[in-house]
């Protein structure tokens, strides 16, 4: 391969991953994982909200909060 050449960009993988109380291990390598609410690809660097209870993780705190009205799950005020 001579340097004008173009590596063909690898294709996105999704990696299989436990989520923990306060931490997640990669038990299979990929770039992103699925938001359990959207189906919206999360960056494994951009994952910040998770459930390890229910093994899930979310795009973003409003879409976790969500998730927690739908299973009902929030204490009544």
């Amino acid at each position: 391969m001579n340097r004008h050449e173009r590596i063909p960009p690898r294709p996105a993988t999704e990696a299989e991953v436990r989520y923990l109380d306060g931490d997640f291990r990669v038990l299979r390598p990929g770039s992103h994982v699925r938001c359990a609410v959207t189906g919206q690809a999360i960056p494994l660097d951009e994952l910040r909200y998770w459930s390890a209870e229910r093994q899930e993780a979310y795009a973003s705190p409003e879409i976790a909060l969500q998730r927690l009205e739908e299973l009902k799950l929030l204490p009544k005020l």
